[in-house]
């Protein structure tokens, strides 16, 4: 195993075991809740039940993102016990963290000459950059270096897959990422956006699809088209939701009678409380290795 540290942001949306597991240190992002402040901390100081309940109570929610003092505290301690450092970003499609990073990353390479510190921008979100970090774990268990590592995910990132649906389009229209007339006709007509990341690391929305449904048969037609190897596909696949666990159930038992080499292997994650914050309760997310994301 290489001497570097891997890191990420709380945003990757993996569990707090599985982070610990496989050796990836993780900065918690902020986010406020009837404006008490919490540490996004995986659901450890506030379950994430208690959170979408709230939200669906229509307790106010706001975030904040690490700053690059936080990235330099976090980073230190590793420098100054000398370790090489690769830090990956919550995509700066959708946050400033990335920028905040490479601020750190200058501070501290002048304090610090003598070590490594990389910075990668994930151009990824919640449990698709969780894959990516998971995949960034192998490589480096494997012997890789922080530089060959980092290399990789510069190379593959995109290839990391992100679909969205959600039921309730309240908090999208709220955060700007729907119009308020896509909002009022989706609730009226039961219309369920299919949504992605593009090659930027933006949400984008892409289908209107009406009733739950059909929007879970279509998200795993779309991953049969853009997964790596179509029905063949045996790779990472994870699922995150917000609150609303028998929808992920449901996408996972469908991709699990699409894609057979996939049976018991998708794993099923909770959408943290930075991401969640914005998409409010009812999202189901599906990420997986396959065709390079364009615009």
């Amino acid at each position: 195993m290489q001497d570097f540290i891997l890191c990420c942001g709380s945003t990757a949306d993996l569990s707090h075991e599985h982070l610990k597991k496989r050796n990836i240190e993780y900065l918690p992002f902020h986010y406020f809740l009837d404006e008490k402040e919490y540490a996004d901390d995986l659901g450890q100081t506030l379950p994430y039940t208690e959170f979408y309940a709230a939200m669906a109570r229509g307790v106010m929610t706001r975030t904040s993102q690490i700053n690059a003092d936080e990235y330099e505290t976090f980073f230190t301690p590793y420098l100054e016990n000398g370790k090489d450092i690769l830090y990956v970003a919550l995509s700066s499609g959708i946050s400033g963290a990335y920028n905040s990073a490479l601020i750190a990353q200058k501070s501290l390479s002048e304090k610090y000459p003598e070590r490594k510190i990389l910075v990668v921008d994930s151009l990824g979100a919640s449990s698709g950059y969780g894959l990516l970090m998971d995949t960034l774990a192998d490589l480096r268990d494997a012997g890789k270096s922080a530089e060959e590592t980092a290399a990789w995910a510069e190379e593959h990132k995109l290839e990391v897959n992100h679909w969205f649906f959600s039921t309730d389009l309240t908090f999208y229209v709220r955060g700007g990422r729907i119009s308020k007339a896509m909002g009022w006709f989706g609730t009226i007509f039961h219309i369920c956006p299919l949504l992605n990341m593009d090659d930027k690391g933006r949400l984008i929305p892409r289908r209107k699809i009406r009733t739950k449904v059909k929007v879970i048969s279509e998200i795993v037609k779309t991953m049969e088209e853009y997964a790596e190897g179509g029905n063949a596909y045996d790779g990472k696949c994870y699922i995150s939701h917000a609150a609303c666990l028998t929808d992920a159930l449901a996408v996972k038992t469908l991709i699990e009678e699409k894609f057979p080499a996939l049976k018991d292997k998708v794993e099923i994650y909770d959408v943290g409380t930075t991401i969640g914050a914005h998409t409010g309760p009812g999202t189901v997310a599906l990420f997986f290795m396959g065709k390079k994301r364009a615009d």
